[in-house]
């Protein structure tokens, strides 16, 4: 089985073809940056987010990553408008109440830095003098759910750029690069056999 790690970047759709109306402009793809046949994404991210973005030919493997029940981790650098106090951290890391329901408890830690790329084009300083980054994991799939928890708490997301899923990193990875990894089935479990009957 193989599996494709890419780091989408910012403004392209999280598939291989815009289905745009006539007239409107023509927006960044997949297929911009990966020409690899017949492989899927494994979930999806925003158009304005950006990261670490699971492809396969396999639709067992798609379904096992992509399966909310399976409680993949998903791990997220955020830039926040402001700078959160103690109390606003802690709401996130116990769960805030959103329309859709109350979330799981996230692990979340103040960042000095992202440590990651300038974003293109970067945020414009005169607009946001000051913001923050956090690291915020969680094991919810909701539609935009990291950028409608940190708005509940009164810091509005910036910009937000996914770096891990479980066990896969964007480690490596420029925005738009991608790498191959193979991996090897499980081997079913082994057949104990039983001692052949002694005849009396």
């Amino acid at each position: 089985m193989n599996l494709y790690l890419l780091n989408k970047p910012y403004r392209m759709l999280s598939q291989f073809t815009d289905r745009r109306v006539d007239g409107e402009e023509r927006r960044a793809t997949l297929a911009d940056v990966i020409s690899v046949p017949d492989i899927y994404a494994a979930g999806r991210l925003d158009f304005d987010s950006e990261g670490l973005l699971l492809l396969s030919d396999d639709g067992a493997l798609i379904h096992r990553i992509s399966d909310p029940r399976h409680k993949q981790p998903k791990t997220y650098r955020v830039q926040v408008e402001g700078t959160p106090d103690d109390a606003a951290l802690k709401a996130l890391r116990d769960g805030v109440t959103l329309k859709d329901g109350r979330t799981r408890p996230a692990k979340v830690r103040q960042l000095a830095s992202s440590e990651l790329p300038e974003r293109t084009p970067p945020l414009d300083p005169r607009r946001h003098p000051v913001t923050t980054w956090l690291e915020l994991t969680i094991t919810e799939g909701r539609n935009r759910q990291v950028r409608r928890m940190t708005a509940h708490v009164g810091h509005p997301t910036l910009r937000l750029v996914r770096v891990a899923i479980g066990p896969w990193r964007l480690d490596g990875l420029a925005p738009g690069e991608w790498r191959r990894e193979t991996l090897h089935a499980p081997k079913p479990p082994a057949q104990r056999r039983r001692p052949p009957r002694r005849r009396p």
